[in-house]
């Protein structure tokens, strides 16, 4: 009975290893051609001709569309100044509007659930 040495193991999984690579390339080539296929078929309704899809390729950009993008749209009142809806009873030169994030001083006042005694106090509107 034949043993088998490393060197016969070595040899047979790099030969296992070639012809898994053959059918590895033969089923790329297969998606390859289908997919070009189809590429061509696209650029031939869109009338592209092959210098206009080198040029797309060499520029590494996709070509413009006909239509820039939508700008997003921001709340009403985004940059605008809004008056101080808090002041810090420790230090009253220290406000915050309620919004965004909250100064250490309104987190430590949520804690205690003392928030309510930093309002300053809104004058009423005048009615006509």
């Amino acid at each position: 009975m034949a043993r088998t040495t490393v060197e016969n193991q070595l040899a047979a999984i790099r030969k296992q290893r070639e012809l898994l690579d053959k059918k590895e390339q033969a089923l790329k080539s297969k998606s390859h051609e289908k997919v070009l296929a189809k590429i061509v078929v696209m650029a031939k309704d869109a009338g592209l001709s092959a210098s206009d899809i080198a040029k797309a390729l060499s520029s590494g950009k996709p070509a413009k569309a006909g239509k820039a993008p939508k700008a997003v749209k921001k709340g009403a009142l985004a940059g605008k100044k809004v008056a101080p809806k808090y002041r810090n009873p420790a230090n009253p030169e220290q406000t915050w509007t309620g919004r965004g994030v909250s100064p250490t001083w309104v987190q430590a006042l949520k804690a205690a659930g003392t928030l309510d005694s930093a309002l300053i106090a809104q004058p009423a509107p005048v009615a006509a």
